[in-house]
């Protein structure tokens, strides 16, 4: 697979600012690897911090034409980052500010759902401002439950509760990460989740985690958790997950590829979040999921390079540029 221009230099955005750090320099790294192999001219740019000016001037000073995006969390995949290379002109893989700052705010992307139609769990908010220990959610809500951070991935700051008890503890910590929480009902089905490449499904992969849940711990210790490629489900159940991941994918307007996670339960595929920069190491999901398909985890990274350029070719063409 080519790029747009191979002799264009690719610079690759790792690691960040926010609690996904570590987890964010395996992906770039991973992508790094991959395009040195396929003879690029790939540099690794470690982001330190949101400070607009400095990461213009970093940026600047390593004068890529083309960006990767492997930045995780916060400032990566909120927009923020997004924001800076629109500013620059410069093309960069993945969603755009908007797109990135409704996916990873969780309770703004769980009301486009619902207003598309696309199904999600109960769950109800609530902000720092307008807790006080000792809260208590609303009788017809159902234990166990999940609360978590707003805008916050790799499951940090999770908790699943099975009863009033833990209520406090969980909010506190989430709490900690981000000023909003999303507290929902634990949906006990199968784990699911469908990458989007190009505005089309992958293959089903279906989550077996060693814990109780898909925590940080199962997501990212090895042997901790089982992954099966493609999903062993018959093909009506694999159309309708794949269906909701590229409805969630619509929904907010994202571009090139994310990932949806889903809980599959009575036939009715719930949709918990989607992923604009999921994990990208030869053995994250997504990539797992491609090479079912028959895309390698070289091929994977150049076919988004060229999607980026395709997008700010798009953007110049519509400005007579």
């Amino acid at each position: 697979m080519e790029i747009k221009n191979r002799k264009k230099k690719v610079g690759i955005l790792m690691g960040g600012p926010s609690s996904e750090r570590e987890i964010s320099f395996k992906s770039g790294k991973a992508v790094f690897e991959a395009l040195r192999a396929a003879d690029l001219e790939a540099i690794a740019i470690d982001i330190v911090t949101e400070d607009h000016r400095q990461n213009i001037e970093l940026l600047k000073r390593h004068d890529p034409d083309v960006i990767f995006i492997a930045l995780h969390g916060k400032f990566g995949e909120d927009g923020g980052i997004q924001e800076i290379l629109e500013e620059m002109g410069l093309p960069y893989t993945g969603s755009g500010v908007k797109a990135s700052a409704l996916a990873m705010d969780k309770i703004a992307s769980r009301k486009i759902f619902q207003s598309r139609g696309i199904p999600v769990p109960r769950y109800l908010e609530i902000s720092r401002c307008d807790w006080k220990p000792g809260y208590r959610v609303p009788a017809n809500f159902k234990f166990p439950l999940v609360v978590k951070p707003s805008s916050n991935g790799s499951s940090i700051g999770l908790s699943v509760i099975p009863d009033a008890s833990g209520l406090d503890q969980a909010l506190r910590l989430a709490f900690s990460f981000d000023g909003r929480v999303l507290i929902e009902e634990y949906l006990q089905g199968r784990e699911m989740t469908v990458g989007i490449l190009d505005d089309t499904a992958l293959p089903v992969v279906e989550i077996i985690p060693g814990h109780k849940f898909f925590d940080y711990e199962a997501k990212y210790q090895s042997g901790l958790t089982e992954y099966i490629v493609p999903a062993n489900i018959d093909a009506l159940s694999c159309r309708i997950i794949q269906d909701a991941g590229l409805s969630a994918h619509r929904a907010l307007d994202c571009f090139a590829y994310s990932r949806a996670d889903i809980i599959f339960k009575d036939n009715t595929p719930y949709v918990l979040e989607v992923n604009t920069i999921p994990g990208f190491t030869v053995t994250s999901l997504l990539p797992k999921a491609a090479k079912v398909a028959g895309i390698e985890f070289k091929d994977l990274c150049l076919k988004l390079l060229d999607l980026a350029y395709e997008k700010t070719e798009t953007k110049l063409a519509r400005a007579g540029r």
